[in-house]
């Protein structure tokens, strides 16, 4: 994969995915749950609520390279808080 640059923080990122993944798999296997209703009215799971804060995230960041301009890991407090708020309530 010599076509792409892999920095360290392209690599964490990728390996914070693949770690989220493996263990909300684990946890769905190990912790059946049903699903509920929260502040959108719709029913979502754990892999749901995951779903969610990741695109949000995404969004997040996009929005603070373009209109913040402020050290990018305070982006990353923002979303730490915003899936917080995510897996609590929708």
């Amino acid at each position: 994969m010599s076509w792409m640059a892999w920095t360290m923080p392209t690599a964490l990122f990728f390996a914070t995915i693949a770690v989220l993944l493996i263990v909300f798999t684990i946890l769905a296997v190990r912790y059946p749950e049903t699903p509920r209703t929260g502040v959108l009215g719709i029913e979502t799971t754990r892999g749901d609520r995951l779903f969610i804060t990741l695109l949000g995230s995404a969004f997040i960041n996009l929005a603070w390279l373009g209109l913040v301009g402020l050290a990018q890991p305070w982006a990353l407090l923002v979303c730490l808080i915003y899936a917080a708020a995510v897996f609590r309530w929708v």
